[in-house]
């Protein structure tokens, strides 16, 4: 206990006599913050569960110009020459800010969680004000009472007569004592994500971001791990983790200047994300989870997958079944034989459910390649003349289950939905629309309400119709290419609005269909965030389905992210990305540490 407080308590100087330490506290973990009205909260501890001995014995705080362990800096009234959490230009073009406590609290919380079940702990609710202007921020930390992780995230309300202009807003900051800390965060690319990055914090700024637009796991990733004690173990030393829940572009930041702590911040990139806020209207940051774990990485993941298990993923409880997947088979190839075929053979082998990829769809644009039909979300009975229901049919008879793949969020230049609808879709005013995949692609703007509604439709109408579709494969294949929307006034609003219209989607979703299995996929695993998890029940890790490299790949996501969330398929040799031959048991054996599925053609095994 003493290392650990050396390591994370704060070296306190004199403060307000009137600062009072509040305590939040899971199981095993305890956060202390010195917090008084009239004065800027301070973080004072982080770790393992401290006894009522352990509490009293933290040193009391006595300097009220203790600045450099504030848990929320405000820029420019007191804070200048470092990093801060929050930065706004009032109405009248002042852009210094000072928050200020005026009333603190803790509360009981008994709630629903975002995947639907209940959860109980501790709300500690810290309200701040500008002592000059009518802003308010207020911080909240939620402590489980039954796993080890607490949640921070901030409501900014402008209060002022005017609109205000908010262009730094972190959801969170942590201070970290300085001595021999490490890191490991993630790093990638299309069909190589996750990759671990390991390395000790030095002087300096290390930033982790995404400014994708879409898809925020496929390169940098937002979750990370602090070993505090020297190089990272996996079963020993105190370790923090940290994984901002969030689906949009992010910033996370660790700054080392010259005093004795590293400060991390998470929370939206405020890259052209500018926000204005209207009088009265509120702002509400993303979450930043954090869990400590004195028995090292592994412990700091157990964390972590208790918690999402539980609060976090769609029917985590329920086993998942075992699937094959028609892309690597036929990809484009789709016809009504070809899918009772797989059926037939999914169930011969032990499986439970069939999942018709990409080419199903498309009438007057035929969805044979990439370049065509999104958007155009009907039946192409040319493949399929008996359309779903036939599908359904043999499913039903073969004795598995069917599922299908959409993309929604898309559209093609080739379709009958772009021809009817060319402003639905993401483009830099007064400019051309710059096209990504096949290069024809095009993202529809979820800013827009009609677009949502469109959206919604997509797996409404499907499920509607045919309510045996047991699960859905949900994909998206392209980044925002250029900035603008042809509905948002605020064009700097828009890759926080898309990304508020996606949430909406899900909710209204998983509200009338919470028991479709719901696959989270963005060209691989490009959506792997807490953020949108809640709303499905897996994501696809990546397209690369080579055995060898997914080892490293699904490694690197099990840090943060449960088994049972990690889809992992078998597939044909030589592999479609890297051509390399592996062995059946090599390639059987590396998808049944996640969710088990198949990527292949049975009869040509």
């Amino acid at each position: 206990m003493k290392k650990i407080l050396f390591m994370l308590c704060c070296a306190l100087l004199p403060l307000a006599a009137s600062a009072e330490k509040v305590q939040l506290s899971t199981p095993n973990n305890t956060l202390v913050l010195d917090v008084w009205k009239g004065g800027e909260p301070k973080f004072v501890y982080y770790g393992a569960k401290l006894s009522a001995d352990d509490f009293a014995s933290l040193p009391a705080p006595t300097n009220a110009n203790w600045s450099h362990l504030d848990i929320y800096p405000a820029y420019g009234a007191t804070h200048t020459m470092s990093e801060t959490a929050f930065a706004m230009r009032h109405a009248d073009g002042n852009m210094s800010t000072q928050l200020l406590v005026e009333e603190y609290g803790i509360t009981s919380v008994d709630e629903q969680a975002p995947n639907g079940k209940p959860r109980k702990g501790s709300l500690l609710t810290i309200k701040m004000k500008d002592p000059l202007y009518p802003t308010y921020v207020n911080l909240y930390y939620f402590a489980y009472s039954d796993v080890d992780m607490i949640e921070c995230w901030t409501d900014i309300t402008n209060g002022e007569k005017k609109t205000v202009a908010l262009t730094q807003f972190y959801s969170s900051c942590m201070p970290i004592r300085r001595g021999n800390v490490w890191i490991n965060h993630f790093h990638g690319s299309w069909a190589a994500e996750a990759q671990m990055v390991e390395e000790e914090l030095n002087n300096g700024l290390l930033r982790i971001k995404n400014k994708d637009g879409l898809r925020n796991a496929t390169t940098d990733r937002q979750e990370v791990m602090f070993s505090l004690d020297g190089k990272p173990q996996e079963n020993t030393g105190s370790v923090i983790g940290a994984a901002l829940m969030y689906s949009g572009n992010y910033d996370v930041i660790v700054d080392t200047d010259d005093t004795e702590y590293h400060y991390y911040f998470a929370g939206i990139n405020p890259d052209n994300s500018e926000y204005y806020l209207k009088r009265g209207e509120t702002f509400t940051t993303p979450r930043v989870a954090y869990t400590f774990s004195k028995e090292g990485l592994s412990g700091a993941s157990r964390n972590f997958h208790r918690w999402a298990r539980r609060y976090q993923v769609r029917n985590a409880d329920r086993e998942r079944m075992i699937l094959l997947n028609s892309w690597e088979g036929v990809y484009f190839d789709i016809n009504q034989k070809g899918m009772d075929q797989m059926m037939a053979d999914i169930k011969s082998m032990g499986g439970e459910l069939f999942v018709m990829d990409d080419g199903w769809f498309g009438d007057k644009y035929p969805r044979n390649k990439d370049t065509s039909s999104l958007g155009d979300w009907v039946v192409d009975t040319r493949k399929l003349p008996e359309g779903i229901e036939g599908l359904l049919r043999d499913a039903k008879k073969n004795g598995v289950k069917f599922g299908i793949w959409i993309e929604p969020e898309m559209t093609n230049t080739t379709s009958e939905l772009y021809e009817k609808h060319p402003e639905w879709i993401i483009k830099a005013p007064q400019r051309e629309p710059v096209k990504g995949r096949g290069g024809t692609q095009l993202v529809l703007d979820l800013s827009n309400p009609e677009v949502q509604e469109f959206v919604f439709g997509v797996v409404d109408n499907l499920l509607t119709k045919h309510p045996e579709i047991a699960y859905i494969k949900w994909d998206a294949n392209a980044p925002v290419m250029n900035h603008g929307s042809q509905y948002l006034k605020e064009q700097s609003h828009l890759y926080i609005k898309y990304h508020e219209g996606l949430i909406n989607v899900c909710k209204r979703i998983r509200e009338k269909y919470p028991d479709v299995v719901i696959q989270d996929c963005a060209s691989g695993g490009g959506r792997a965030n807490y953020g949108l998890l809640p709303y499905f029940d897996e994501f696809w890790v990546s397209d690369n389905t080579d055995a060898l490299q997914r080892i490293y790949m699904q490694w690197g996501t099990s840090f943060f992210f449960p088994a049972i969330t990690i889809a992992s398929h078998i597939s044909a040799v030589p592999n479609h990305a890297v051509f390399r031959t592996t062995s059946m048991k090599f390639r059987c054996d590396v998808a049944m540490s996640g969710r088990l599925g198949m990527e292949i053609q049975p009869k040509n095994m």
